[in-house]
């Protein structure tokens, strides 16, 4: 690859991510002191996410892979984008709002596809020369948060009060303005279907693959992965205002420490998988994000403070030894011929069913557990995730049994498919 394409798709990345973490980690925190969002409305919010997932393969497989260069289509992508991040900065009020969101993620969630599209279109060898470049993605989600609250700001009680968190819809919709104009100077990334071939829905949802389910580990697999969702959604949606309504200073520049742990287990992750099995390895995810939300529960910013960070640090132990592995085991069970629809399968079930009831459930929890006086009771808020992902790590530990899988040392194929994943 050459230098000049290599910074190009550098750039792109950096961009692409730094968006997203310029206004999700503190919507929460945005959404119940600005605009007096409840935790139905707040989870709402959040959801939207989860129904771009769902869209997202439609506008991917039915018309950028069909009709448009990749780098076109995301080009246009963002510049609307752009828009519609300055109007969310704007409104006052949450049914004003709710529309803004949910066009936007309808809108960016096909770009995290159609980036990777446009990154291996260039490559000859993706299973080295994808992951220095896709790195590019977490620096950018990481320079975000620290710029909110280190550069900014943004995120100090005080600063919340006056409505400083409107700034982060106009930093990310300015990155997304930039990603637009940059993106049609992008390599050519031509459609991969070819004219007359037909595309049915079966193709663009991954449903082919599954009769993955008749196998009963899978089953167990696939089922586990939508509930784990549920745990997954609170940390999302409830973390930044939780810890910034308890006192913690500069949450959102804190909470990239997650993002950090993320590029380290990652590295670690195949080590672990070959000599512990896939079984463990997803046991040791589910474990952490038990310890994760009782860490939050009976943590504070004083003695126990310690507590806090560690449970954001272990956001790339939850993540990556569950979800990212999660994919390494699809792709291993599904064999050359579905592995794209797999991965597309387990992608909608997560992203899209399972994040869908999590965001919902985390708004209702939260509500449930609202004081008088606008605080909440957050031990209660917490335990909840604590005791549902304890339950799914007990069902998977009795009904699942170890097998082996093919873990390739050098990030090949598996690895790179699981780069295709979101970093939150």
């Amino acid at each position: 690859m050459k230098s000049i394409t290599r910074i190009q798709l550098s750039v792109m990345m950096f961009l692409e991510f730094f968006i997203w973490g310029a206004w999700f980690v503190t919507l929460g925190t945005f959404l119940g002191n600005n605009l007096n969002a409840t935790g139905v409305q707040t989870g709402m919010a959040f959801s939207t996410q989860s129904w771009g997932a769902i869209i997202a393969p439609f506008i991917i497989g039915l018309i950028a892979d069909r009709f448009f260069n990749a780098e076109r289509i995301l080009g246009v992508l963002h510049l609307v984008g752009a828009v519609l991040m300055y109007q969310m900065a704007q409104v006052t009020e949450f049914n004003a709002f709710y529309p803004l969101v949910l066009g936007y993620m309808i809108l960016y969630m096909p770009t995290l596809a159609l980036v990777n599209s446009v990154s291996f279109n260039q490559m000859k060898d993706p299973a080295k020369e994808f992951s220095p470049i896709r790195v590019w993605g977490t620096i950018g989600w990481i320079l975000a948060g620290l710029s909110i609250s280190y550069v900014f700001s943004w995120d100090a009680r005080e600063a919340i009060a006056g409505g400083a968190l409107k700034n982060t819809f106009l930093m990310a919709g300015g990155a997304s303005l930039f990603l637009g104009i940059w993106s049609f100077f992008l390599p050519k990334t031509p459609p991969k279907v070819e004219k007359g071939e037909k595309v049915t829905v079966s193709d663009v949802l991954g449903l082919e693959a599954i009769r993955l389910l008749n196998n009963r580990n899978f089953l167990i697999f696939f089922v586990s992965s939508i509930l784990i969702c549920i745990p997954l959604a609170f940390y999302y949606q409830v973390t930044n205002p939780f810890l910034v309504e308890i006192g913690m200073a500069n949450v959102t520049g804190k909470m990239t420490i997650g993002q950090a742990s993320e590029v380290v287990f990652m590295l670690l992750l195949p080590i672990f998988l070959k000599r512990y099995g896939i079984k463990l390895t997803l046991l040791v995810g589910m474990a952490a994000w038990t310890l994760r939300y009782i860490m939050f529960a009976y943590g504070d910013v004083g003695e126990l403070s310690f507590m806090l960070i560690l449970g954001i640090a272990l956001h790339g132990i939850c993540y990556d030894f569950f979800f990212v592995s999660g994919q390494i085991y699809t792709d291993s069970k599904a064999g050359p011929k579905i592995k794209s629809a797999a991965q597309g399968m387990i992608t909608l079930a997560t992203y899209g069913v399972g994040m869908l009831i999590g965001f919902w459930v985390a708004g209702k929890i939260t509500d449930a557990n609202l004081l008088a006086d606008g605080t909440h009771t957050w031990e209660k808020v917490w335990i909840f995730p604590a005791i549902f992902a304890a339950a799914i790590f007990v069902l998977f530990a009795l009904f699942f049994k170890n097998e082996k899988i093919n873990v390739i040392e050098e990030s090949d194929t598996p690895l790179e498919g699981a780069a295709d994943l979101t970093v939150n």
